[in-house]
């Protein structure tokens, strides 16, 4: 029962969401820093400024969901390196929870320690019991082309490929 509370809160979190407005397709990408999973700061508007930028949001490091998430980018990493996708993940755990969950899980991308909640309130996906809320949002030269807020987990890779497919036709 003590390992099914925590998955079922994480499945509630869209009920508890901020209200804050989430960034929309057209959208220029966040002028927010934060330290990744070393404790370097990354600077989001320059990262995407050039080419594309997957930035995935995720309630809560070595959880479930957020596993399947971040395994599914994993995986594809050829297919998504192949389009020129660079990726981000994004959650308010700290650094040391990152790191462990990136080393675990051999993610080939930065995870970003937004403790501050800088980020996810940029994004407008920040929720009231202070996780992000699932959500992904692709930047071609800073602009935002895509933008997911369905909270995919195990297909959140795919999704991204499909989009990608139909948006160079």
């Amino acid at each position: 029962m003590r390992s099914l509370l925590p998955a079922m809160l994480l499945t509630l979190l869209p009920l508890f969401g901020s209200g804050a407005e989430k960034l929309s397709v057209g959208a220029s990408l966040p002028a927010v820093s934060v330290n990744d999973q070393d404790g370097n700061k990354v600077d989001l508007a320059q990262e995407g400024a050039k080419g594309y930028l997957l930035v995935y949001f995720y309630p809560k490091a070595k959880t479930g969901g957020c596993t399947k998430q971040g395994c599914s980018l994993r995986d594809s990493w050829a297919d998504l390196q192949k389009a020129g996708v660079q990726v981000l993940g994004v959650s308010t755990d700290g650094e040391k929870l990152q790191k462990e969950f990136k080393e675990e899980q051999k993610f080939p991308f930065r995870l970003l320690a937004d403790k501050d909640k800088k980020v996810t309130e940029a994004f407008g996906v920040k929720g009231m019991v202070g996780f992000a809320s699932r959500s992904a949002f692709l930047f071609k030269d800073g602009k935002c082309v895509y933008a997911d807020h369905k909270g995919h987990t195990s297909d959140q890779a795919q999704v991204i490929l499909e989009f990608l497919k139909s948006a160079n036709k």
